[in-house]
């Protein structure tokens, strides 16, 4: 087998020849110790025979465009869209493609115009996290590329996706409570228009029902945008004549505010998260967290882009989603 006439070899064309798949080819250019001697001396022997040069993929797959890919996050303080573009820009570079970052602030009316900047900045794809569920100003874009959501799926368009665990790992953790005898918790929330809070609110509902238990709407509290809402949703909370025993927060943001507030107020509860965050093992509190690879998303949308643009010639295939899983991790006793 030879690359086609008149082309430069690709890195799938190296993974052909050695009977193995692109990923494996670029995990033995980087010298991967998890790769075995027998796959390394075939990959080698194919990279000889081809004449593959690194990063020639990406020129192959471009035909001349930008080598640029766009993202778009709703909030880069929070540390999981810093790993997820972490992600992208992981695989992204390892196809030769640069990323072009933007933040729409958790603002769905800017992010039409963010999507426009990217889109005539030429881009070659984009991966976008929504910001709200009106998704329809994407269609035009998805005219000229293609797009992959991450973290929140699309709404009535058709194109690939990936997700997290987020009723299981929600409705996983309230479990460990409620196991743990905890009757009144308390749930801390993002907005429910958004997939993540509401698939969250839906495994702590899910949690109760198994057990026989139905949750106090009174102690439910959503549209929680950030540490500082979480916080004073809390000290609420806390101030109640039947305050809850245990707390499950949506995402890391909420879960610092409501521990702030416990600090504050001198008071321990065991205390239940979606999204792991730095320090959450020395703090020396009860806690219950949904952990999961923020990397691996930005990675999965990544390959998901980058295959549809390998295959840009070909008849499309049918829209795929990826869900990355989840597994609570417990500290503090």
């Amino acid at each position: 087998m030879t690359a086609r006439r008149g082309s430069v070899p690709t890195m799938q064309d190296v993974g052909r020849l050695a009977k193995v798949s692109a990923m494996t080819v670029s995990r033995v250019l980087k010298n991967d110790p998890g790769v075995s001697e027998a796959t390394r001396e075939r990959v080698f022997a194919a990279v000889d025979r081809l004449g593959y040069r690194r990063n020639q993929t990406a020129r192959s797959l471009r035909l001349g465009g930008s080598g640029m890919i766009g993202l778009v996050v709703t909030n880069l303080a929070n540390p999981f869209y810093s790993r997820l573009a972490l992600g992208v820009q992981e695989i992204a570079t390892e196809y030769g493609f640069r990323m072009l970052l933007s933040n729409s602030g958790e603002q769905p009316d800017r992010e039409p115009e963010l999507i426009d900047g990217l889109v005539d900045h030429q881009v070659e794809g984009l991966i976008v996290v929504p910001a709200g569920s009106r998704q329809q100003h994407l269609v035009a874009a998805m005219r000229h590329v293609p797009v992959v959501f991450a973290a929140r799926p699309p709404a009535g368009l058709d194109t690939d996706c990936v997700l997290v665990e987020d009723f299981h790992g929600a409705r996983e953790a309230t479990a460990c409570l409620l196991a743990d005898g905890h009757t009144r918790v308390a749930f801390l929330g993002n907005p429910p228009a958004l997939y993540t809070g509401a698939e969250r609110l839906r495994g702590f509902w899910a949690a109760h029902e198994e057990v026989g238990i139905e949750p106090d709407n009174a102690l439910i509290r959503q549209g929680l945008v950030d540490s500082a809402a979480a916080e004073r949703a809390t000290v609420e909370l806390l101030g109640q004549a039947e305050r809850p025993t245990a707390l499950f927060c949506t995402n890391n943001r909420i879960s610092q505010g409501a521990i702030r507030a416990l600090y504050k107020a001198g008071v321990t509860l065991p205390v239940a998260g979606f999204d792991d965050f730095d320090l959450s093992d020395v703090l020396g509190l009860p806690l219950t967290l949904v952990s999961y690879d923020a990397d691996e998303v930005g990675r999965q949308a990544a390959r998901l882009l980058i295959d549809r643009l390998e295959h840009r010639d070909a008849a499309p295939p049918a829209a795929r989603r990826v869900t990355v899983p989840t597994r609570v991790v417990r500290h503090g006793g």
